[in-house]
């Protein structure tokens, strides 16, 4: 799998220092509070395990799937979900896990639609946020955000390219040649 990289964006080590800054911000501002974190599988399940473990009060988890990439590196822009949450959010401090924020339009689109469910507050915590990708429509940003990256096709950590290399322990650069073959 690592030959199939240009390069290695973000070291383990990285990524386990900032989520513990994550978990320290996130402890501080939700004192006192019914937090509920909504993770967008598959991408962002990594995150998510070791983001709550960083987390400093009782919690509360859900998981929604949607899909706007199929099997592309580019999304679509027609958001399906695939698996809405189980439980209800009345009420509930909601924060969405996100691993990239690239488009914004997946995003946009999930937060609107937890909206209609009554949640208390509804804040978004992104691992990586590709501001060089957003949609010139979308006015959505992370309230949390992990790292800011330069707009490359990136997998590791959760994030995949047709279900592969979820599995790295850091955040690469996918070779072009791999997904163009």
């Amino acid at each position: 799998m690592e030959r199939d990289l240009l390069r290695v964006l973000l070291t383990e080590k990285d990524i386990q220092t900032r989520i513990k800054e994550l978990g320290r911000e996130i402890t501080r501002d939700y004192v006192g509070r019914r937090l509920h974190l909504v993770s967008v599988l598959k991408g962002s399940v990594t995150f998510l395990t070791d983001l709550m473990r960083a987390i400093d009060l009782p919690l509360t988890i859900d998981f929604m799937a949607v899909s706007s990439y199929g099997q592309g590196v580019k999304t679509s822009g027609v958001v399906q979900v695939i698996k809405d949450l189980s439980d209800p959010l009345e009420g509930k401090d909601v924060l969405i896990v996100e691993d990239v924020l690239d488009t914004g339009l997946t995003l946009t689109y999930i937060t609107e639609l937890l909206q209609a469910k009554d949640a208390a507050s509804i804040k978004v915590c992104a691992l990586l946020n590709k501001p060089g990708r957003r949609h010139p429509s979308v006015t959505i940003a992370p309230d949390y955000e992990g790292f800011v990256i330069p707009d490359e096709f990136v997998v590791g950590y959760g994030l995949d390219y047709a279900e592969l290399y979820r599995n790295l322990p850091y955040i690469g650069v996918l070779d072009p040649r791999v997904y163009k073959a």
